[in-house]
């Protein structure tokens, strides 16, 4: 591990502070649209401008890299996420937020696929695990620490958008003024839609439906807790909360995945997080007439009252996180039960892609929802597609037997990753041995 980091420190450096103010980014945005009385619509519109510009940028940025370079695209898109968050505190007008969150969609899919294709050069065989496994660590830690700066300055104040500027800015030194060679871009495949639903028709609906499951989390949380009256700092507790909680529930609920069959624990996790959904709104209070109406329904449970819990409030969100955010790596590790490991990246690449349809659509559904519902509008959404996949994943339990594939095992994964990243894990076969080895 030494000798990785000692090579690739300034790659890590500089991923590590884009990732710490691209976590503050996200939920600050939240935060200061219920400061500016942005409707719940508008501001679930601006954050699907994130996943457009992430998809879109999935397709573009490869042809990129290709023409100009590593180092330059690199730049090229810390600058241009570096340039919308400055939009943000100048123009605050939802329309043109939605446009500056395009950008920065654009610019971190960039970023993504840069760094884990330079990941996959500095990697061997024997290394990979190890880098992929600090890749993660980085990763959910820089996005925990990236909330906690939303206690720095108030959200109200340009100081917050600076800082986020000034973040973009200093990651590129280290990218910049590394020694060593960029590497040859390599081009990834991925499995067609049609085949993807062939090959395992619950993993691919209930990746889906994990898109509009994982978009809202992460990017309307924030403005859940606000609106539900929580301060800033307590705000910012939850969300490092629910980002170590989605960190830490990965292994043990991947270890079970691979003892028994992975469909039944999608199914239970998804069954977990209902319960803590339905909790949530409970003890949530009478913020509204959703919530008025289930409290009502339950006056024999001394659980809930009319006044907001926060400490059950808390527990409720963290624990819907911790049993939810695995889900994406269980509907990867689903689907390549049914493939030769050769596949396994050509499959996820796919599958990032039907991620990503849902999670675009997301963020404009579920603030729909808190629109007319209110606040607890939040957790139906969740609800209805957690219901979903609940419902399809027992139907095809009575269509198709378990198979076993001792090629196929569960790895936690970012939902950010890309398929250079996928390539990371062990298991998917692939030979990296020509890299890092040789030079």
């Amino acid at each position: 591990m030494g000798k990785i980091i000692k090579n690739s420190w300034a790659l890590f450096t500089g991923f590590g502070i884009i990732i710490i103010s691209h976590g503050f980014q996200g939920n600050l945005l939240g935060i200061r649209s219920v400061i500016e009385n942005f409707s719940f619509i508008a501001t679930g519109t601006m954050m699907s401008g994130y996943f457009v510009g992430f998809f879109i940028g999935a397709t573009m940025v490869p042809k990129l890299v290709t023409k100009v370079g590593h180092i330059r695209v690199f730049a090229a898109f810390a600058s241009m996420a570096s340039l919308s968050s400055l939009i943000h505190v100048v123009f605050v007008d939802p329309y043109v937020w939605i446009l500056a969150r395009f950008l920065t969609g654009f610019s971190m899919i960039g970023i993504f696929i840069i760094v884990e294709s330079w990941l996959n050069d500095r990697a061997n065989n024997k290394t990979r695990g190890k880098v992929l496994s600090l890749y993660m660590l980085i990763t959910y830690v820089g996005m925990a620490l990236g909330n906690f700066l939303l206690n720095v300055s108030n959200p109200r104040y340009y100081e917050p958008f600076i800082l986020i500027s000034l973040l973009f800015s200093i990651a590129l030194i280290p990218i910049l003024l590394t020694k060593r060679k960029p590497p040859k871009f390599k081009k990834t495949t991925s499995i067609k839609f049609k085949e993807l639903f062939k090959i395992s028709p619950f993993g691919s609906f209930s990746m889906i439906c994990t898109g509009f499951i994982f978009a809202p989390i992460f990017s309307l949380l924030s403005v859940y807790a606000i609106t539900m009256k929580l301060t800033i700092f307590e705000t910012s507790l939850l969300l490092v909360g629910v980002m170590l909680a989605g960190a830490l529930f990965q292994w043990p609920i991947g270890s079970l995945s691979d003892k028994y069959d992975r469909r039944k624990i999608i199914i239970g996790s998804s069954t977990a997080a209902v319960i803590f959904s339905i909790s949530a709104i409970f003890v949530s209070g009478a913020g509204n007439s959703l919530s008025n109406f289930f409290i009502e329904s339950s006056v024999s449970f001394n659980y809930f009252s009319t006044a907001m819990d926060k400490t059950k409030l808390f527990i409720s969100i963290i624990l819907l996180a911790g049993v939810t955010l695995p889900l994406f790596a269980l509907n990867l590790a689903l689907v390549n039960d049914y493939i030769p490991k050769e596949k396994f990246v050509a499959a996820g690449g796919g599958l990032n892609i039907i991620f990503g349809l849902g999670a675009m659509a997301g963020p404009i559904m579920c603030s729909t929802l808190m629109r007319f519902l209110g606040p607890n509008g939040f957790f139906i959404h969740l609800l209805i597609f957690l219901f979903a996949i609940i419902v399809f994943g027992f139907y095809r339990l009575s269509q198709r037997a378990i198979e076993d594939n001792p090629e196929s095992t569960f790895t936690s994964l970012p939902t950010s990753i890309t398929p250079l990243g996928i390539e990371l894990d062990p298991d998917t076969g692939v030979d990296l041995s020509n890299t890092e080895e040789k030079k």
